[in-house]
């Protein structure tokens, strides 16, 4: 399918969760959309339950550049092809906290969202129902007000029966872990069937992602999708008011242009920032949405921490979603919890992963101390009795963690993305206690060997921070870039603060309400 040689009403980069929300819903609005990924096309029957097919999935695109003693493990973050990351996450979709959105408020750290929960939980409410969410609200007694959710939870089996006693027996709650993940026939989606393949890609659909959800609503109401077109810079008219379109490199290496009323920018959070900082202009000379010098600034990541153990019982650890089979958020309010180890911020658990022998968050690299026979003994075991969970740990935005321009150039000639990351004392004191408490749970299991694996980044954030006005943040709450109001950002990038809960969830309620803005829905944030 060629491009669109006139102007369309909406042209967006990246086909990811944002990417392809914004096209399911403005397209069923009555938008004409086109929208660009630089990768190829991926489609749902394509998918092989491997951990080779697991790689193809991540990051093949312009090098980054990773600088800091805490470097976010972009290409693990990021996807590549159509749908993005979200075509190897684990659906675990958590909600943000009151606490969250007011960190600089209530505690004199980090930033403030320009909204806050109130604002964002109907979209929850809106998007749980429209992607098929599983889970126990009544149980999660941490979780702030929202209604049910749609489905039941997600099947638990011996190894989070196993980990849940352990917690219980310290005087702690678990939960089903909320998760975007059929446990019955949802909108055409089977059941899952608990083989523990989520990072590989769902070839059952499944599990709710960019292809199973918004990427058939939006081709049936109309939107065209272009893979393998990369954009290099946007386009502003007007004195560098509005956005006029895009210029992108086609696959037989053609640049074109392609213009629109409104601009998307919806790649990953590095590649959004990375595109606005490359399309400086004698009217935005240190970038697009740089009047505040905040472009690039505040990138945050999760800091994960891995917790194993081997236990008497058979756990059948293979059995499950690859997110897990419980929560806990103990102490997710209570941010100065730990205050007196010098550590601040929020986690939480996610409980009972599915394992395989190898590959991320594999039985064998969980010991790469062992070797030889020691390594066969404990493979023997381990295929049997191991268990798991990973923290999710907050990380503070810091204005000196940034997504900057280096001197190399990509095939086409845009700067190359360095992202610079060092997480704060402060974070890192709260791992140290994440893991301890991990460790003490997986005791009290009554394993037989407990052990963490070393301090890993997941997820990544900020960059194109969101906030009250054109002096402090890129965009507001809306997405909107603050001196180019037609030119809307999607994404993680958004978020001021990381929370200690997956980010996906958040997106896609972003999504919703700067959809509703669009369409003339939306009423004003409260904040």
């Amino acid at each position: 399918m060629t491009l669109p040689k006139d102007k369309v009403d909406v042209v967006i980069v990246g086909s990811g969760s944002a990417g392809s929300h914004f096209a399911a819903r403005l397209s069923k609005a009555g938008r004409r959309v086109v929208a660009l990924e630089a990768g190829p096309d991926i489609r749902t029957e394509q998918m092989v339950s491997s951990m080779l097919w697991a790689r193809r999935l991540k990051w093949k695109g312009a090098p980054v550049l990773e600088t800091g003693p805490q470097p976010i493990g972009y290409v693990f973050n990021a996807g590549w092809g159509v749908g993005g990351a979200s075509i190897h996450h684990y659906a675990v979709w958590p909600r943000m906290h009151e606490n969250d959105f007011r960190v600089r408020s209530l505690y004199g750290r980090g930033l403030d969202w320009p909204i806050g929960y109130s604002d964002l939980q109907p979209y929850y409410d809106r998007v749980q129902k429209e992607c098929g969410l599983s889970g126990d609200s009544k149980a999660e007694v941490w979780r702030p007000a929202g209604e049910p959710y749609p489905m039941g939870p997600v099947a638990s089996a011996n190894q989070g029966r196993v980990v849940r006693k352990g917690f219980e027996s310290l005087g702690m709650k678990v939960a089903p872990l909320p998760m975007a993940i059929a446990t019955k026939t949802y909108k055409g989606r089977p059941s899952c069937i608990w083989d523990g393949w989520c990072d590989a890609g769902c070839p059952t659909g499944a599990l709710a992602n960019a292809l199973s959800v918004h990427w058939p609503e939006a081709l049936a109401a109309g939107a065209t999708l272009h893979p393998n077109h990369q954009v290099v810079r946007v386009l502003t008219e007007s004195k560098g008011t509005r956005a006029s379109g895009v210029e992108v490199v086609t696959p037989d290496g053609t640049r074109t242009l392609v213009m629109a009323d409104v601009v998307v920018l919806a790649a990953n959070t590095v590649q959004n920032a990375r595109i606005l900082l490359a399309s400086a202009s004698p009217e935005h000379p240190h970038g697009v949405g740089n009047a505040s010098g905040t472009l690039g600034q505040f990138v945050t990541t999760h800091l994960a921490a891995p917790i194993f153990g081997l236990h008497p019982d058979k756990t059948n650890p293979w059995f499950g979603a690859f997110g897990g089979q419980f929560l806990n958020q103990e102490h997710y309010d209570e941010k100065e919890n730990f205050s007196e180890q010098g550590a601040f911020g929020s986690y939480q658990w996610m409980i009972a992963q599915a394992m395989k022998p190898n590959g991320l968050l594999g039985m064998a690299p969980s010991r790469p101390d062992l070797r030889g026979s020691a390594l066969k003994r404990f493979m023997e075991r381990s295929t049997e009795h191991m268990i798991t969970m990973t923290g999710v740990v907050e990380d503070l935005p810091l204005a000196q963690n940034r997504v900057t321009l280096n001197g190399k150039k990509d095939d086409w000639g845009v700067p190359l993305a360095t992202v610079e990351h060092a997480s704060s004392p402060e974070s890192l004191a709260l791992w140290q206690a994440a893991v301890d408490e991990g460790l003490k749970v997986f005791r009290a299991t009554g394993a037989d060997e407990v052990w963490n694996a070393p301090r890993a980044p997941m997820h990544i954030m900020g960059g194109t921070i969101m906030g009250t006005g054109p002096n402090n943040s890129v965009a507001d709450a809306y997405g909107a870039v603050h001196e180019v109001p037609n030119l809307i950002l999607g994404g993680a990038g958004l978020f001021p603060t990381s929370g200690g809960v997956n980010p996906t969830f958040t997106i896609q309620a972003l999504v919703s309400m700067a959809c509703d803005r669009m369409t003339g829905e939306a009423p004003p944030p409260s904040a």
